[in-house]
């Protein structure tokens, strides 16, 4: 009685007609169920970075279908998309284009990127060195590109997937933390489960995932992804609530644990994120459980802990935990 009374409180004064919404995730976990088995919330997680117009860090170990589960998002969508390997030798200009000269009118002329692209997919981004990274600041953040002064818009909506690997460490490159900010979420995907992973055997013991995969159709247009982010850009966030997740950001800054605290970024994150996961549950307003729901996702990457609570062994996860505990939930 005690929870419909706080829905009560925090319900829209206006209905919005979810149901587009409802079908375009509907259509889009079914392409991606065809291959990909399991991992519905990093699905969902993935869709309300999507919605919200936000880049995801995908992070695991080899050979848990990182670069499958990007690949099955992108190709669920009939938008432009391309791949970018990250290697030692990567330049940036191999990521976001160079000025040539053209020898019939005797000018310089931009040949694009991959980077211009609607999905962009980077594969092991910790693999190139900080230049490289860096040539993805301006893109991530103001959605365009700066060459010999002239500023070039990528395609919208515009999205990054990366990929990393935690566990090896040579031959990598640590991201920023300028860099991280820049990631709405970072999703740690997990092992499967005994019956996920004989599911996965079972339904692959005669072919590949590849042809799976080719037969992935593209649900969404750029329109409707553009209709829907601005459907739930009206789902309604009570002021209470604003003021619960700049108290949870806030107490990244002040925690005995934690050397660096979440940024201003990070609370928009939450936010808009949390809108998404809202209408996923059929409400047109946000909930404590929905900005709760995204809270790791959102600041796993962006808090540091200080030396002496590492060598302790205390986890973010942990830390995030308590926080959560100790912010009061709006009543």
């Amino acid at each position: 009685m005690e929870n419909q009374e706080i829905q009560n409180e925090l319900q829209s004064p206006h209905e919005l007609n979810l149901e587009p919404f409802h079908t375009a995730v509907a259509q889009i976990r079914a392409e991606m169920s065809k291959v990909l088995i399991g991992q519905q919330n990093m699905v969902d997680l993935m869709l309300s970075a999507l919605f919200s117009n936000g880049h995801i860090l995908l992070e695991g170990v080899p050979g848990i279908a990182k670069t499958t589960a990007a690949k099955l998002l992108a190709r669920s969508l009939d938008l432009d998309f391309s791949r970018i390997q990250f290697t030692p030798d990567l330049m940036p200009a191999d990521v976001t284009g160079t000025s040539v000269f053209n020898l019939k009118n005797h000018e310089f002329e931009f040949k694009r990127g991959p980077v211009f692209a609607n999905i962009v997919l980077i594969d092991e981004i910790n693999r190139s060195p900080a230049k490289t990274q860096a040539a993805l600041f301006e893109v991530m953040e103001e959605h365009q590109v700066t060459i010999d002064g002239t500023t070039h818009p990528v395609p919208q909506p515009f999205m990054v997937l990366a990929t990393q690997n935690p566990i090896e460490q040579e031959g990598t490159y640590k991201l920023p933390e300028a860099q991280q900010d820049r990631f709405m979420m970072k999703i740690v995907m997990e092992y499967p489960s005994p019956e996920e992973e004989y599911q996965i055997l079972s339904r692959f013991s005669s072919g590949d995932t590849s042809t799976a995969i080719a037969g992935i159709k593209p649900v969404l247009t750029a329109a409707k992804v553009k209709e829907i982010r601005a459907l739930l850009d009206k789902v309604y966030v009570k002021d209470e609530l604003l003021r619960y997740i700049a108290g949870v950001i806030s107490a990244t800054r002040n925690h005995r644990d934690l050397y660096l605290g979440a940024s201003p970024r990070a609370g928009l994150a939450i936010m808009r994120s949390s809108r998404v996961i809202a209408a996923m549950n059929g409400r047109s307003f946000v909930t404590p459980d929905d900005i709760r729901t995204v809270t790791y996702p959102v600041l796993n990457h962006r808090l540091i802990l200080t030396p002496e609570s590492e060598m302790e062994g205390i986890a973010i996860k942990q830390v995030v935990e308590e926080i959560l505990k100790t912010v009061e939930v709006p009543r």
